[in-house]
């Protein structure tokens, strides 16, 4: 079907009806009369979009309502109204209401899902967009950049508005301040619900931008507030604040693998937020403080585990006289009234401070300016078991004034830099992640400290009054966390559930007939387990795979699959969104071509790779990446790979990208690699950036790298997190078994190297700098 074009121009006398009720409803069943309704359509009045699937819908909707007569555009249906196909939504105009869609199976073909803005002399004002979900509608290659929802204009507002599954470039959500007409906008970003943003594998993936460091010294009051998020896994910032005077109150940050970031802005306000890991993640981040002014109040975090970047707490090194695009000193920021429960160091002072990387940056680049004028005050950190470093101290902490920090760590005191009292709290548990302290307590959590305007911090997480009976902490008393629930259903549209159903796997099998495995995981739903009962398969063709798959043999011994496939193809071809796990395999190529390869384009979305007690010989690559490619996971274990002309190797991305995030190897057996054993490459100097992550534990590497160039047998440059353990490197005729990069994640230990060379750690690298 050809791009349908909407272009949609309203001119409205000022005579028109001043209504507050609808006027009129305009009734529409295809783009010629949604064209015509809002050609025509005056003050007060609504277009219905009939119930069914819209494609290909490129809408650009002007029109002047009115405050107490807007014009609205809704579904006829909540939730039955499907936007899918290249489409898209611009707003011009003022006094609009956009209701009730279903962005789905599909994607924008410019800039913006949902864009308040038709062009520089058509922004919105005064509109808002509600009761609205846009899904997986992503592009289809992620190295495409573009944004879900591009806010422009004054006083614009999404509320109740359901957002995930983007995998592609860019932010989901992005504020511009591009222009007077932009600025001191007041938009309401509020009670949406922001589901699953999956690991992008670079920069440029955050779930909401505000603003960006061209127009960092504008004043924004943009409110985010009352909104949760989900797994909003994308990068390592989730929210970066980039302008100023905006506030972040009241959301609900639940299992997100990154951090709300004052990144350039300044005088923010963070309060009320609550920040909920787990043990499954070390990940989970909290608040990151860099610049000026900010209020960072009645925050409570539950085990929040990431680190540096990432930290519960992490409050910047800047850079003197920085350039707009770096990070400012750390100055007059107040961190006041928080609660840290089980979290990993919740604290960490000085982050990014690099100065021992002078050598090889910038003075750009080298973070050597310490916070300054500065407070912490009134905080709990509470630990059930101990913490070893409840307080990190990356430079200097001089330049912030600490009082009344209490600290209960599980009997262990803390005594290091004199900033935290060593308490014991007796604290309720509320439900599995809230801890309150009980209302019979000490007087230590009394004896609240009073800063320069503390008295404007008027209540407490759950909105108690301070005035009346103030103490440290989030929160004051337990009636009122007794109280409070997280209710996802407050979240997001009514009529769209975020509830996924839990579908028992079948399990299937197939035999060696031609075409018949093919077959069974075509035909195969998410989930499924396909057993093998046969002893030898031969593919002559790429196994597509596009969902969650089991593929495992029934027998005791291992099932042979021979690819005999034509030139560079591989016998997996993993698709968008595939998870392929196998079990008990041997997997020989007979035209030495490629075990596992991701699609050469359209990857939207990233595949996961779990390899088991199989065995993989004579293939050209093991794996090879494409650009734009990202595995979430690869996982092998227990697994023999040998014979094979190149091993595994992601090195198709560049400027911060890469191409894999979590790479596992255990008790694997590598022997006769020629070269590439393990290729695992980011390019580019970026802070923000601190994947991807690579464990090779307890393996055996036996004679491999003979025709390795480089010398170096594992290479990871430009890889934050590296850890090579227990492992056996024996006869590789190669210089450096790895050379690992000492001053960022990468460690090495009780390793065997026999007439392999040597493991080397080279504590700077010097790397292109990305901005």
């Amino acid at each position: 079907m050809k791009k349908i074009f909407v272009v949609i121009g309203v001119l409205l006398m000022a005579a028109s009806c001043n209504k507050k009720e609808v006027s009129k409803s305009i009734f529409v069943k295809n783009i010629k009369e949604l064209n015509n309704a809002i050609t025509n359509v005056k003050q007060g009045e609504e277009i219905v979009l009939a119930n069914g699937i819209w494609k290909n819908a490129e809408i650009k909707f002007f029109a002047l309502g009115a405050k107490d007569a807007p014009i609205t555009l809704r579904a006829e249906t909540p939730g039955k109204v499907f936007i899918e196909g290249k489409s898209s939504l611009h707003l011009g105009g003022q006094y609009l209401v956009v209701d009730g869609l279903y962005f789905r199976n599909g994607y924008s073909p410019e800039n913006g899902v949902i864009r308040f803005m038709i062009n520089t002399d058509s922004i919105a004002h005064n509109t808002r967009v509600t009761n609205t979900v846009i899904d997986g509608f992503t592009r289809p290659n992620k190295w495409e950049n573009d944004r879900w929802i591009e806010f422009y204009g004054r006083h614009n507002q999404l509320d109740h508005s359901y957002i995930a599954g983007k995998s592609n470039d860019g932010e989901t959500l992005r504020v511009f301040f591009t222009g007077n007409e932009n600025i001191k906008n007041h938009h309401q970003i509020i009670h949406n619900y922001f589901g699953p943003r999956p690991r992008k594998g670079g920069p440029r993936a955050e779930t909401i931008r505000v603003g960006d460091s061209k127009t960092r010294f504008a004043p924004g009051y943009v409110n985010v507030s009352n909104n949760y998020f989900e797994a909003c896994n994308g990068e390592v910032e989730i929210i970066s604040d980039k302008t100023n005077y905006n506030s972040f109150t009241n959301n609900i940050f639940y299992k997100c693998e990154g951090s709300l970031v004052l990144r350039h802005s300044n005088y923010a306000t963070v309060n009320a937020n609550i920040f909920i890991g787990g043990d499954d993640s070390n990940f989970y981040g909290g608040i990151r403080a860099v610049n000026t002014g900010h209020w960072i109040t009645n925050n409570y975090f539950y085990k929040i585990k990431g680190e540096e970047f990432r930290s519960p707490l992490a409050v910047m090194n800047g850079i003197p006289m920085t350039p707009l695009n770096r990070y400012k000193q750390v100055a007059d920021v107040v961190v006041a009234y928080n609660t840290w429960v089980d979290c990993k160091s919740p604290w960490q002072i000085g982050v990014g401070q690099n100065t021992a990387s002078a050598g090889v940056l910038p003075p750009s680049e080298v973070r050597s300016a310490a916070p300054i004028r500065s407070i912490i005050a009134n905080n709990i950190i509470y630990n059930t078991k101990e913490d070893a470093a409840p307080v990190v101290n990356h430079d200097k902490m001089d330049g912030i004034l600490f009082k009344n920090n209490i600290l209960d760590n599980n009997g262990k005191a803390f005594t290091e830099f004199g900033v935290l009292k060593n308490e014991t709290i007796k604290m309720k548990q509320i439900n599995n992640w809230l801890f309150v302290p009980e209302d019979t307590q000490n007087d230590s959590l009394n004896e609240v400290y009073y800063g320069f305007d503390f008295k404007l911090i008027t209540a407490d997480l759950f909105g108690v009054d301070r005035s009346k009976s103030n103490k440290i902490g989030a929160a004051i008393t337990i009636a009122a966390a007794k109280n409070f629930r997280i209710n996802k259903k407050n979240y997001g549209p009514d009529w769209f559930s975020t509830e996924s159903k839990n579908v028992a796997p079948n399990i299937l099998t197939a035999s060696s007939k031609k075409g018949e495995l093919a077959k069974i995981i075509a035909e195969a739903k998410s989930g499924d387990i396909i057993h093998l009962t046969d002893t030898l398969y031969t593919i002559n063709t790429a196994l597509s795979i596009n969902k969650d798959v089991t593929i495992s043999s029934k027998r005791e011994n291992k099932v042979q699959l021979l690819f005999t496939g034509d030139s560079n193809t591989s016998a997996f071809k993993m698709h968008p969104k595939g998870s392929l796990h196998l079990n008990n395999l041997s997997i020989t190529s007979k035209t030495k071509q490629l075990a596992f390869a991701p699609l050469k384009e359209n990857m939207a979305s990233a595949y996961k790779l779990y390899i088991n007690n199989c065995m993989l010989s004579n293939f050209k690559y093991v794996l090879q990446a494409t650009k734009g490619s990202f595995a979430d996971t690869i996982n092998i274990q227990n697994t023999t790979i040998k014979n094979c002309e190149n091993g595994i190797v992601l090195t198709a991305e560049e400027k911060g990208d890469y191409n894999a995030e979590m790479v596992t190897i255990n008790k694997c057996t590598f022997k006769n690699i020629d070269k590439n054993v393990l290729y695992f490459y980011r390019g580019g100097y970026d802070e923000s950036t601190i994947g991807g992550n690579l464990k090779v534990t307890n393996s055996v590497f036996e004679n491999c790298g003979s025709k390795e160039k480089s010398g170096t047998m594992l290479k990871t440059p430009g890889i934050i997190n590296v850890t090579l353990m227990g492992n056996t490197f024996q006869n590789n005729p190669v210089k450096l078994v790895a050379l690992l990069w000492g001053e960022k994640n990468n460690h090495h230990s009780t390793n065997k190297v026999l007439n392999s060379g040597l493991i080397k750690v080279e504590e700077q690298h010097k790397l292109d700098i990305l901005y």
